[in-house]
């Protein structure tokens, strides 16, 4: 794992994830990134700022049908409106200072965020370790893709078993597992698409991937 980061690295450099201001930004992005690019994420969180809705409670009194046309942009917007408005909840429940995030037992935070309407053990995830900056590894779609195609793991992908992979073969870090999740999501875009580009591709030579020239095609 740690080899595989070392060229990821070497191949795309730092990544400077999350891009978030404070860590009620980070959580509100951890919703609206859900099935959507980043970009439509980055335009309804603009639309709050704008709005003075990127703290604690200001969803909850700002109400469900003004948060959802200001995230519009993001898709399944009042989907999303709802997941925000109960996360904000759970959120002010807490304490609205959130140094309980990064102060409190992660696993007891986690099972306390899976409660929470909406928020799965991605989302999760990624509130605990960008907002929280506790050492929990974030698996996303790209990663089983990337893993399957190595030969590391055998279909179908489970998220715990990949997560446990990463967390026992890696230093119990923050900062590592952010710049690595930020690299499996730049070869995942880059090179480790549904329609592999094996030719732009750091990792091709550990690969068991077809070539991109033998891939079926149509």
């Amino acid at each position: 794992m740690l080899d595989i980061y070392r060229r990821l690295f070497a191949f795309y450099g730092p990544q400077g994830w999350w891009p978030a201001e404070t860590p009620f930004e980070m959580c509100v992005g951890a919703i609206l990134t859900q099935a959507t690019a980043w970009r439509n994420v980055e335009i309804a969180i603009a639309r709050l700022k704008d709005n003075n809705l990127l703290s604690p409670g200001s969803l909850v009194a700002a109400g469900e049908e003004v948060v959802a046309e200001l995230i519009r942009p993001s898709g399944y917007y009042r989907q999303k409106a709802k997941r925000l408005i109960a996360l904000d909840r759970y959120i002010l429940s807490r304490g609205s200072s959130m140094d309980w995030l990064k102060e409190e037992d992660p696993q007891r935070l986690r099972q306390e965020l899976l409660a929470v309407h909406g928020i799965g053990p991605e989302t999760a995830d990624s509130i605990l370790l960008y907002a929280g900056g506790h050492p929990v590894f974030v698996v996303d779609s790209y990663t089983g893709r990337i893993l399957l195609r190595l030969g590391l793991i055998d279909p179908p992908p489970d998220y715990h078993r990949i997560q446990q992979m990463f967390m026992d073969e890696l230093p119990k870090d923050p900062a590592l597992y952010q710049e690595y999740h930020a690299l499996i999501v730049a070869l995942g875009k880059g090179a480790c698409n549904p329609k592999p580009k094996c030719g732009l591709c750091p990792l091709g030579d550990i690969c068991r991937a077809l070539p991109e020239s033998t891939f079926p095609r149509g």
